[in-house]
């Protein structure tokens, strides 16, 4: 015997909706005048884990944009990857996903 699942997912939603609307917030880290590039890009790799070829992806959207969205997540997630790139020196922020 089986039991229902007790959340039903729209079988319409594709894993990246499904992950989206699962994570609504989201770091940004933004550009600013003090850290080198290749600070930026080694800070992504060690505490997000990023690849180096990612890692150097965000970094040039930061310095290329002004900004990146470096991470998705819970609020708390969030709060917590804000106050680690804060810690490493970066400016960052984080605000809900639209």
């Amino acid at each position: 015997m089986s039991a229902a699942s007790p959340v039903e997912v729209d079988p319409t939603l594709s894993p990246d909706e499904i992950t989206f609307l699962a994570k609504p917030w989201v770091t940004i880290v933004w550009n600013d005048p003090v850290n080198l590039m290749s600070y930026v890009a080694f800070v992504f790799q060690k505490y997000f884990g990023y690849d180096k070829a990612k890692a150097e992806r965000l970094m040039m959207e930061v310095h290329e944009d002004g900004r990146s969205a470096v991470s998705t997540g819970t609020r708390e997630e969030m709060e917590r990857d804000v106050q680690a790139m804060h810690e490493y020196g970066l400016w960052a922020t984080m605000e809900k996903a639209s």
